[in-house]
């Protein structure tokens, strides 16, 4: 056998060892991304859909500090800041779907993760936050 020969099926060894683990990773990640699609089919929402979930009963947590909530908030929505949520999260319940809201959409979904990480099912964070709120013509109410 030339050593020409040998490195090369040394080389299409190799290869097929790499493939075969690219495979399996790729493999896992399919089996994590199904297994998350089964247990939370949407975790983040825009505006309307956001809109039509508070019309259906959804209760809307607003994340905000208290002076962003008197400027305006979302009437009947729930105000508990962020850096208070972990230690408030008795005053939810538990058995109606959750709204996380804040002014842009990130707070909301550090918030959104604090509930999931908690045990809560049914919690979707909002994208574009207040400012999409009101940028959509939405009702918003000011005042504490």
């Amino acid at each position: 056998m030339s050593k020409k020969y040998a490195k090369k099926r040394k080389q299409e060894k190799k290869n097929k060892q790499t493939m075969q683990i690219a495979g399996g990773v790729l493999l896992l990640l399919i089996i994590s991304i199904i297994g998350l699609n089964n247990t939370q089919t949407a975790v983040a929402i825009n505006v309307d859909q956001a809109h039509q979930l508070r019309e259906e009963g959804a209760l809307i947590l607003d994340v905000r500090e208290q002076f962003e909530w008197d400027e305006n908030h979302i009437p009947g929505a729930t105000l508990i800041p962020l850096g208070e949520l972990s230690n408030r999260l008795n005053e939810l319940p538990t058995d109606q779907e959750i709204v996380v809201v804040c002014r842009s959409g990130n707070r909301s979904l550090t918030g959104r993760d604090i509930l999931l990480k908690a045990g809560f099912e049914n919690v979707v964070s909002m994208n574009g936050g207040m400012n999409d709120w009101t940028a959509s013509g939405y009702e918003t109410v000011s005042g504490p």
